[in-house]
């Protein structure tokens, strides 16, 4: 296998890309915390590439606080975007392929329709705009690059929804959960899964990929599977999102059609609910 180097390697994804590559025993993967290899420092960039020579790189940096980036703009672009651009200079200079993550926020999310690649991806939040800017640039510098949209990113390490619900639920008698906001729960470990996937598939038919886990639900239904599956006794309380006013508007309808990566990687993708239960799992022991 080729030698990868992965940049944001302490983050959510970063973790479940090393357990990941240390169960199927690939030694070829190079990670990289943000204090080695800061992706707004294009000579940091070019260095490691010096030194490593990947043919992949995986892109897992991002600014992801989506109600901080309304106050925090120009950070979360030049994360989200000069970071993004600074990567895909690189990668074509050394030929690298560029693996780069992405959002279900760029699209504004009106309409109860499956979301494909190909459909107009309008952001209503700044974090939703950056990455889609973060997008549109990767292609100005390298053809050579896969970019993977995903939704509700969780798993056991970092903070996410599903560790949130756990902590929350066993200290209160009851939470109120919006139910008014519909889409689709990511395991980052059956992303990392697949990023590995593509990697050792060697097919090079770049582009933008839709990857969450299979079904669709709201994020109070959601709660309830981690309550339900965590057996944690408190009483969840559906909510409008007016009740629950955030600094950033979210989408209220965020489901991704999956055709594209299924059939042209050959991948089977699992039910949300199956890996809510292995995290969960994961978690308790």
């Amino acid at each position: 296998m080729s030698k990868t180097i992965v940049f944001g390697a302490t983050g959510q994804l970063g973790t479940c890309l090393q357990t990941i590559t240390s169960e199927k025993k690939i030694t070829d993967f190079v990670f990289l915390a943000e204090e080695e290899a800061d992706i707004l420092n294009p000579e940091v960039l070019k260095k490691a590439f010096e030194t490593h020579k990947p043919t992949y790189c995986i892109n897992c940096a991002a600014y992801t606080a989506v109600d901080k980036a309304e106050d925090e703009i120009e950070l979360s672009r030049r994360i989200n975007k000069d970071g993004a651009a600074n990567l895909a200079k690189v990668c074509s200079e050394f030929d690298t392929t560029l693996i780069h993550v992405s959002t279900d926020f760029v699209f504004e999310g009106n309409e109860p329709k499956l979301l494909n690649e190909d459909d107009i991806a309008k952001p209503i939040n700044i974090y939703g705009l950056t990455k889609l800017e973060g997008e549109k640039v990767i292609p100005e510098f390298t053809p050579k690059h896969y970019i993977l949209r995903t939704s509700w990113l969780y798993s056991e390490y970092g903070n996410n929804f599903v560790k949130t619900m756990l902590r929350l639920g066993s200290e209160r008698d009851q939470l109120g959960i919006i139910a008014d906001q519909i889409g689709t729960p990511t395991y980052a470990i059956d992303l990392a899964r697949t990023i590995v996937h593509i990697i050792q598939s060697d097919n090079q038919q770049y582009g933008i990929y839709h990857y969450s886990n299979e079904g669709v639900t709201s994020w109070f239904d959601f709660a309830k599977a981690i309550f339900d599956i965590g057996q944690v006794s408190v009483k969840a309380l559906p909510i409008k999102t007016s009740e629950y006013p955030t600094k950033a508007i979210r989408p209220a309808f965020s489901v991704m059609d999956k055709s594209k990566i299924k059939s042209t990687f050959k991948l089977e993708i699992p039910y949300w609910r199956d890996s809510l239960e292995v995290c969960i799992e994961k978690l308790k022991s």
